[in-house]
């Protein structure tokens, strides 16, 4: 077809513009919107794109930029502080869970060698999936993060020998030992012209491409430098994600770091899309129906043995005791790799052609069922998690003329160490027991327990507290404790802190008078010091601070009356932003005209 090209481009973008948004609002998440818009576009669906496989190597591109990006974040020295994770537990990883699958295996009757490559494969995990769900939740930067991603890194790795040994089980190992010392120093060759023309070439060109000035220049070498470098690594037969990598990890400290990011990030997203799209379609729905009680079974039990091995080894890896489980089903299923081990272990008569469509259907199977795995955890294991965490209230020293806090947060805890440097009686409430241990620590007494709670608050004294400061975190358990007091202790003095213009105004419904914004405040000091910088005088600053300051108080109560009422409460909003530029049309007017006279003064002198 002529516009052959537009129009699976069509589909592409119109499956994902309907079904991630779709998955996201019933809490699926967006992979799991992608994988089912491919299996709805492909063969087995309404059979719009019937070309899988040729999509699926060129959507791998998505994560070849995904790799590079990482490894711009990762300076050498900060990669190097990283070793011992990425060899000591993905090594754990990658052996434990392919010893489980192997023995498993020949415990049921298969070939050593079948059991071996198929646990080798299946010990990977998809990189796509994992990293994408911890940037959505994120999570990258967390301990549990850190460990997936220093395994996920020694999985590539991996990937290369696992390939590499594939041969030498089946019959091309009669191929002899003189072209894999040939393989093995070309591979040595190209990754030590890679490190030297990252450090010594590439810097140089990306500084005279800068200064042409032209930002889609820069933007098209950014993309021919991740493409040449992945099709040198697919020559010499390594993983492209692994070279893309590299070649990030020696720009990571350059000048251009943030400049590349940048000018990639869009091709990224949409390619990784991609990626998920053709995983979804790869789905052989015919191996599938051919017999789907051994499929399923063989799925069942692949995802049981990778999560349990996975679940044992977090509880050595610095995992959160909260987050191993989301840590096991992040992990569980089965990678992009696997596909390459799969099939490189038919060519060599390792695996049959059946063998092989089986185990690439699981592998794609698991997938899918990874987001659903992680849906199981959110709805199901994280709150029972949460509410086994949960311990009695802590009892309460009845005290008088005191204050008490809930809450003691950021917020809470500037208000409390004011207080009690001017030498104020507190009761502090918390519900973070990992907090209160910690604040115990320094020694602040702080309570356990739910400051909703009627009875909590009669013993922390609150008939006879002088005040309440309301610093919770959550609105929705703000307005509920505001509303418990005023129900039980209508003469205790309330005041509050305020998320957002909506808490504030829902505080305000409930008779609480001294409310302050939690950010209004140091966003007004800030712009302050921005005036300061632009060339503002010291007392010019500050009055524009303060007229601002008073202007916005002013409007937000003049508003109010009206804020349930969407069109009135807009119009008044956009009539207290024009009143507000004519304020300060009036004094810069007035401020010139003061110039003025004072140079024509001079004049006259």
């Amino acid at each position: 077809m002529e516009h052959s090209l537009l129009i699976n481009a069509l589909v592409y973008l119109a499956a994902a513009v309907i079904a991630v948004p779709v998955a996201k609002r019933f809490g699926l998440g967006a992979v799991l919107g992608y994988l089912l818009a491919g299996i709805a576009i492909g063969p087995w669906g309404l059979k719009l794109v019937v070309e899988v496989e040729d999509i699926l190597h060129f959507s791998e591109f998505g994560v070849v930029l995904l790799l590079f990006m990482i490894g711009l974040e990762l300076e050498p020295k900060r990669l190097w502080s990283l070793r011992r994770p990425i060899f000591g537990w993905g090594g754990a990883q990658v052996a434990g869970v392919a010893a489980a699958l192997a023995g498993a295996a020949m415990l049921l009757g298969v070939d050593w060698k079948v059991a071996l490559i198929a646990a080798l494969g299946l010990s990977l995990s998809s990189t796509a999936i994992a990293l994408a769900t911890l940037d959505e939740r994120n999570l990258r930067n967390t301990p549990t993060g850190s460990a997936a991603f220093s395994i996920l890194l020694f999985q590539d790795i991996a990937a290369i020998p696992m390939i590499a040994i594939v041969p030498v089980l089946g019959v091309a190992a009669a191929e002899g030992s003189e072209k894999g010392w040939l393989g093995g120093a070309r591979i040595a060759v190209t990754l030590v012209a890679l490190v030297l023309g990252g450090r010594y070439l590439l810097r140089p060109i990306l500084r005279a491409i800068a200064k042409t000035g032209m930002r889609e220049i820069f933007t098209s070498f950014a993309l021919l430098l991740v493409i040449s470098i992945a099709l040198l690594m697919q020559w010499i037969g390594m993983s492209m994600a692994l070279g893309s990598f590299m070649a990030g990890v020696l720009l990571a400290d350059s000048e251009y770091r943030h400049a590349l990011e940048s000018d990639l990030e869009p091709f990224k997203g949409l390619l990784l899309g991609l990626f998920f799209i053709a995983v979804g379609m790869s789905v052989d729905f015919g191996v599938f129906f051919a017999r789907p009680g051994l499929i399923l079974m063989l799925v069942a039990g692949f995802l049981a043995i990778k999560i349990a091995v996975l679940y044992g080894l977090s509880k050595r890896f610095a995992v959160p005791r909260s987050q191993q489980a989301l840590f096991a089903f992040l992990l569980s299923q089965g990678g992009e790799f696997a596909f390459v081990v799969f099939g490189a272990a038919e060519t060599a008569k390792v695996f049959t052609a059946e063998v092989a469509s089986i185990l690439v259907v699981v592998v794609a199977l698991s997938m899918v069922a990874t987001p659903l795995l992680l849906l199981l955890h959110d709805r199901v294991l994280a709150p029972r998690w949460r509410e086994a965490k949960k311990r009695p209230a802590d009892i309460i020293e009845t005290q008088e003329d005191h204050v008490i806090i809930a809450g003691f947060g950021r917020f809470g805890q500037i208000v409390g160490r004011l207080l009690r440097a001017n030498q104020i009686a507190l009761t502090v409430l918390d519900h973070d027991p990992d907090q209160i241990e910690l604040l115990r620590k320094f020694g602040l007494k702080v309570f356990y327990g739910d400051a909703t709670r009627v009875d909590l608050l009669t013993a922390a004294g609150a008939g006879k507290a002088r005040a309440l400061v309301v610093a919770v975190d959550s609105v929705e358990d703000s307005l509920a404790l505001v509303d418990a007091v005023r129900r039980n202790f209508p003469d205790l003095k309330i005041m509050a802190r305020a998320r957002n213009v909506s808490h504030l105004y829902d505080l305000m419904d409930r008779g609480v008078t001294i409310i302050e914004r939690e950010t209004f405040e140091s966003a007004l000091q800030l712009g302050q010091s921005v005036l300061r910088h632009l060339g503002f005088g010291a007392y010019r600053a500050r009055q524009a601070a303060q007229k601002f300051r008073l202007h916005n108080i002013q409007s937000l109560h003049s508003v109010y009356p009206y804020y349930k009422d969407q069109e009135q409460f807009i119009s008044m909003a956009r009539q207290s932003r024009d009143e507000l530029n004519e304020m300060f049309a009036r004094d810069l007017a007035a401020l010139e005209e003061e110039k003025n006279n004072w140079n024509d003064g001079d004049k006259l002198q």
